[in-house]
């Protein structure tokens, strides 16, 4: 008994304790905060855009319910309105000569490469020692989570602030997880739930015969799909790069030229992104290109949401764009291969004669 106690003041005084219990108290302000959706709707002294947004958040719940297929548990029943802009600062970070992130160990869900902070100067302090310790570091905000099913999730104020269609992605992307969640396969799992709740608003503004809407959501899919392309064939250029260079018996010497070919390869991912997929992009800034960083975390980052789009879209077009049978199917191809859902994602494809993703 002692030595339990021993055990559990350490963790507690631990950085990752520390972390926790921070996390664990700010869910807890959120969850205390919350109030049914219902309830809300109906008070008169609720904001016009607050109660319109509330609507579209039950709309796409029962949706995701009744016409995808997917399980919200509690999820989204409920609304916290938060003092902040933002909710949590997401970081992560990757060594910068090869193609692997950092990952922190929780408890239950095991490993993830990102950790994500309430306390956004520990977030910074964080970045900075990351950085210090050679890291490349990506720092993002994000504007919703989700426990799992864990806990029933509010919609959170910081939600509303998207606009209609990326708040319909949000709330089915998180529901996504609810229905299905692989343990220690966070690429997948977010990439899917990407594809979900892509093709779940555009199925959804369709559903509502709303085609302004509808087609802004086939948009922003399209243009997931063009960055997916890039991300990947980046990727495999970089990885093919420093698999050139291995340490051997000169680690110094092939470090220095896994970081020239990291530069070069760079400065042309650059000019691509700029001349050749920005033009087919629609729902982007003609600057993005210049603004948007490039290196080992930016893009292990973005690849996180991003790898295989093409192969879970070609999965829907084998199912005759049914998002429902889609799902149970990619659901039994991630359950029949536990640790390597995407080779068993890739070869229904290949065997149905479709094209699988680099």
């Amino acid at each position: 008994m002692l030595g339990a106690l021993v055990l559990i003041v350490v963790f507690v005084v631990s950085p990752m304790g520390c972390y926790l219990s921070r996390a664990a108290y700010e869910e807890a302000r959120i969850l205390a905060k919350r109030k049914p959706i219902d309830r809300v709707v109906a008070d008169s002294s609720t904001p016009p855009d607050v109660r319109d947004k509330l609507r579209l958040v039950q709309a796409a719940r029962l949706f995701a319910r009744d016409s995808l297929g997917l399980t919200p548990q509690e999820t989204f029943t409920r609304y916290s309105r938060l003092d902040r802009d933002t909710l949590v600062l997401v970081v992560s970070a990757s060594f910068p000569d090869r193609l692997a992130r950092k990952t922190w160990w929780f408890p239950i869900v095991g490993r993830f490469p990102y950790k994500g902070f309430f306390d956004f100067d520990g977030a910074l302090r964080t970045a900075e020692s990351l950085r210090g310790e050679g890291y490349d570091v990506s720092v993002g905000a994000s504007s919703a989570f989700s426990t799992l099913g864990w806990f029933n999730d509010p919609v959170v104020s910081t939600t509303l602030r998207l606009d209609s269609v990326s708040l319909v992605n949000t709330v089915i992307h998180e529901i996504a997880h609810t229905t299905f969640f692989a343990k220690g396969q966070v690429v997948f799992n977010e990439s899917f739930a990407s594809f979900v709740g892509g093709r779940g608003a555009i199925a959804f503004f369709r559903a509502r015969n709303d085609s302004v809407l509808a087609a802004r959501a086939e948009r922003e899919w399209n243009d997931d799909l063009v960055l997916g392309k890039f991300w990947s064939s980046l990727f495999s250029e970089l990885d093919s790069a420093f698999a050139a260079h291995p340490d051997s018996l000169d680690p110094a010497g092939a470090k220095a030229r896994r970081m020239a070919a990291r530069e070069r390869i760079y400065t042309a991912a650059r000019s691509t992104l700029r001349d050749s997929v920005v033009p087919r992009l629609t729902t982007y800034g003609p600057t993005w290109a210049e603004r948007v960083p490039l290196d080992n975390a930016v893009l292990m980052a973005r690849r996180v949401y991003a790898t295989g789009l093409d192969d879970f879209d070609a999965v829907y077009a084998r199912e005759d764009g049914n998002i429902a049978q889609s799902v149970r199917r990619i659901v039994a191809l991630a359950k029949s291969k536990p640790a390597a859902p995407y080779d068993a994602l890739s070869a229904f494809v290949r065997d149905s004669g479709g094209s699988t993703t680099p």
